[in-house]
């Protein structure tokens, strides 16, 4: 099967469910939301995951094709549910099945691919994708993503870096108003860079904002106020998948400082990756994230999920769940990212090889009485002696980041390696 038939065979069946589910009749929710849940699960364990296509294979324009088509099947279903939910068409389990359903699509699936499609060079796929965000309410995610995510990934620059020792749910609230801020400073700055003012119309927030009011006046127009809760309640669920899936892809691991005091490049070890043969499909090889960070211009299907990089445990859905119960996430993932951390680090005070001195010229008078040089050391020094740098100063102590020794040691060792 070709490679991009894969992905449709996999992203698609679900969307169908959805809008047959707000349109026809409510039963297609449940199976929608096990296509999204069981048969994920089960089928991570059965499939091989992707591979980036062989040479010869052709995948544009489908790839391409294929991501239009989930992004407007994204709008479809957004006002299907949306007119469907709390309606008299539907019984009580219908409507949680309906709500679920749409939101693990909307995260699963129409943030994967609409973050494709805001990396696109052509301007109708990065409008396309913006619409999907501002859908949903998080249409500042195409400026901070592009402008800061990518840019200051690693670092406290970077609000979508989670902390060390940091949970999820103290995460969760920082990194939603953290990235709506720093994405509107990066838009103001090329504003001003252009000549412009910081309420100047091309400031896309006016977008991002104005295009979330108009889809709630829609909803509301078209559903009513049962409708636009409904569209809440899925946008609010949906951001919260966004910043998981950045949280369990980037927790505790941050770019080092180099030797001459600047911030490594962007590298293979700052993210998390999950290749799996279901979910990596479902998700548009979202979960090879480390090739995306250093290839952000390669389209999904050419990733390559068989790099060799940091890998989670499981499928990017179970560590999501996972991360919701900090202690058993803790437990997971600290020692696994201290690893990372001190490999990354290893790797770069390792000894670079020595360049080769050429061979010294003969001496065409060996006995004669050569002149003293006088930058030579005396006759009597040692050859090779180290010489003793001066200490360092020594650096304040950090907070304390947890209550228990044995985590308070771990997380200090984990700031340290990632600072």
């Amino acid at each position: 099967m070709p490679v991009i038939a894969r992905y449709a065979a996999i992203t698609v069946p679900p969307m169908v469910l959805l809008l047959l589910a707000g349109t026809a009749w409510g039963g297609f929710a449940w199976v929608a939301l096990a296509w999204l849940t069981i048969v994920a699960v089960v089928a991570d364990k059965l499939l091989d995951p992707p591979k980036a296509p062989a040479p010869e294979e052709e995948t544009q324009p489908w790839s391409d094709t294929l991501s239009v088509a989930l992004a407007i099947g994204h709008l479809l279903v957004l006002i299907s549910t949306c007119t469907a939910l709390f309606s008299a068409g539907l019984t009580f389990g219908q409507n949680i099945a309906l709500f679920l359903a749409t939101a693990s699509f909307f995260g699963q699936v129409s943030h994967p691919n609409a973050h494709e499609l805001i990396h696109r060079r052509t301007a109708i796929f990065k409008a396309l994708g913006a619409a999907v965000y501002t859908s949903i309410g998080f249409g500042h995610h195409v400026s901070a993503h592009r402008l800061v995510h990518h840019r200051f990934v690693g670092t406290e620059e970077d609000p979508n870096t989670p902390l060390p020792g940091e949970t999820f749910w103290a995460y969760l609230p920082r990194a939603w108003r953290g990235s709506f801020e720093a994405g509107i400073v990066q838009e103001i700055e090329r504003l001003d860079r252009k000549g412009h003012g910081p309420n100047h119309l091309s400031n896309p927030y006016w977008l991002w904002l104005g295009g979330t009011l108009l889809t709630a006046v829609a909803v509301l127009s078209g559903a009513g106020i049962a409708g636009l809760i409904a569209l809440i309640g899925l946008s609010a669920l949906t951001g919260a998948q966004i910043l998981m899936s950045d949280y369990v892809q980037h927790y505790g691991l941050q770019r080092l400082i180099l030797p001459n005091g600047r911030l490594e490049p962007v590298a293979a070890h700052l993210s998390w990756n999950a290749p799996k043969g279901f979910s990596s499909y479902l998700m548009m090889n979202a979960p090879a994230h480390s090739e995306h960070h250093m290839h952000p211009d390669r389209s999904y299907e050419q990733l390559d999920p068989q790099a060799q990089v940091p890998t989670l445990p499981f499928s990017m859905p179970v560590m999501a769940m996972i991360a919701m119960i900090p202690v058993a996430w803790h437990r997971m993932m600290d020692k696994r990212a201290l690893k990372v951390m001190e490999a990354a680090q290893a790797a770069h005070l390792a000894p670079k090889p020595a360049p080769q001195a050429p061979p010294a010229a003969p001496n065409p008078q060996p006995d004669a009485l050569q002149p003293a040089d006088p930058a030579a050391p005396p006759a009597d020094a040692v050859p090779n002696t180290p010489v003793t740098p001066k200490a360092a100063p020594t650096a304040p102590a950090a907070e304390p980041l947890s209550d228990d020794p044995e985590t308070e040691a771990l997380l200090q060792n984990i700031r340290a390696a990632t600072r």
